[in-house]
């Protein structure tokens, strides 16, 4: 700093005492060291085309003393600004005012007393940032509104239903077959016959519990010409099931099955009806038993598998109990055995108009001839024309290992016990059936 102001001290001397000669343009010029710098700089004259004149940006630059008398008075002010403004533009910012005619001097740095030392410092000044900022048109477009909102005014308050967790259905359905032959060369007798069903299920499913139930009824008679009024079918089931699992995630239940069936009327094995070999009560099965139940609903699929199974057969009928029929001892009225169960229950669409229900149910006695199993098949395809008018083609399979079949084999008239045989059942029908 001090040998810039020496410089500058040593180069503006001469050219003061030149410009002092010039007593009709300048009359007298203060010291310089006694003006501030904002002062002198304000006071220094400026040109219209002061941009035209190029900045010396060296000390060499600066005419000789030999040379300054040759120079006008305006050019040597002139010469004086740009020797000036060439020395301060490390400190200043300067730039010409075309609005206000003159150069503005701008300090790049500003004095700093150090809190401590106590000591002076020039530290820069912060550059401000400009930021151009476009002029935005806003322009609102006309929307039209195809479906207003309207108000509405409520004026009863509808909650949401409670959770149903019952789920029942109930079909009933008359299905009749008839045959009439008149003149009929190749022979047959006129026949009718009707079947009446009844189909109740009660089932309740709610997070970790389930009890499903069901209630089966089917009574069908045949007539034919010449023959007395004969039974077709006869049948009477209750089915419960209460199963607890542990998340509702798993479609697996701890289960306790109970299971009861017989029949409604006498049965016979015609022609003979003096004598019947069954009746109500006679006999009369009752399964319960606890296991695993697995069910799933979309697909109308249930298993049930119980290892622990009481299977008690009653025979109420004294004559009947008598003949020892139905696996009792003679005289007894009932019988009862421990086992394993295995249940199955299967729905499945076959087509839209097809369905088919297959029921099997599997025992096998623990205590009496293991492996020997009790077989309960029902197979059925229920064939739908519409919503009312249904056809059935059904078919039946039991195989009991105590139910023992006699035959007179020397054609005596006595009857020798044959052992045990497999039974089948196959039924025809159309009618009606109503679902509600």
């Amino acid at each position: 700093m001090r040998i810039k102001t020496l410089l500058l001290f040593l180069i503006l001397t001469p050219l003061l005492k030149i410009f002092g000669q010039e007593k009709d343009t300048i009359k007298k010029i203060t010291p310089i060291d006694s003006i501030p710098i904002a002062t002198t700089m304000d006071s220094l004259p400026t040109l219209a085309n002061i941009d035209s004149i190029p900045l010396l940006p060296t000390i060499d630059s600066i005419p000789t003393l030999t040379d300054i008398d040759s120079i006008p008075v305006l050019t040597k002010l002139d010469s004086l600004r740009i020797v000036t403004d060439s020395l301060l533009k490390p400190f200043y910012e300067i730039k010409f005012d075309s609005l206000q005619n003159k150069t503005v001097y701008t300090p790049k740095y500003r004095m700093v007393i150090h809190p401590i030392s106590r000591d002076t410092i020039y530290e820069p000044i912060p550059k401000e940032a400009a930021f151009i900022t476009a002029l935005k048109r806003l322009v609102a477009d006309t929307i039209k509104i195809l479906n207003p909102i309207k108000p509405v005014k409520i004026t009863k308050r509808k909650y949401a239903p409670n959770p149903v967790w019952w789920d029942q259905k109930n079909k009933l359905g008359f299905d009749i077959n008839e045959a009439t032959f008149l003149n009929w060369k190749s022979g047959g007798n006129n026949s009718i016959s009707g079947r009446l069903i009844i189909n109740l299920v009660r089932n309740y499913k709610k997070l970790h519990m389930l009890w499903n139930n069901e209630l089966i009824a089917r009574y069908g008679v045949n007539q034919q010409e010449s023959q007395e009024l004969r039974k077709t079918d006869d049948r009477f089931e209750i089915n419960s099931t209460v199963g607890y699992r542990k998340d509702t995630i798993s479609n697996w239940f701890y289960s306790l099955k109970f299971n009861f069936n017989t029949q409604f009327t006498n049965g016979y094995k015609y022609p003979n009806t003096d004598d019947p070999i069954s009746r109500l009560f006679a006999p009369a099965y009752l399964f319960l038993g606890t296991g695993f139940h697995y069910e799933l609903k979309e697909n109308n699929f249930s298993l049930y598998l119980s290892p622990i199974t009481l299977k008690s057969t009653f025979v109420l009928d004294k004559t009947i109990s008598n003949a020892g029929s139905f696996g009792v001892s003679p005289g007894e009225k009932s019988k009862h055995e421990f086992g394993s169960l295995v249940d199955l229950s299967w729905r499945q669409k076959l087509d839209k108009n097809i369905e088919m229900v297959n029921r099997l149910t599997l025992y096998s006695d623990y205590l009496k001839d293991f492996g020997n199993i009790d077989i309960d098949w029902n197979l059925n395809f229920n064939l739908a024309v519409n919503k009312y008018i249904k056809a059935n083609i059904g078919g039946f399979l039991i195989y009991d290992n105590d139910i023992k079949f006699k035959e007179d084999k020397n054609n005596d008239g006595i009857k020798e016990e044959v052992g045990s045989k497999i039974q089948l059942k196959q039924l025809l029908g159309i009618g009606f059936m109503y679902t509600f």
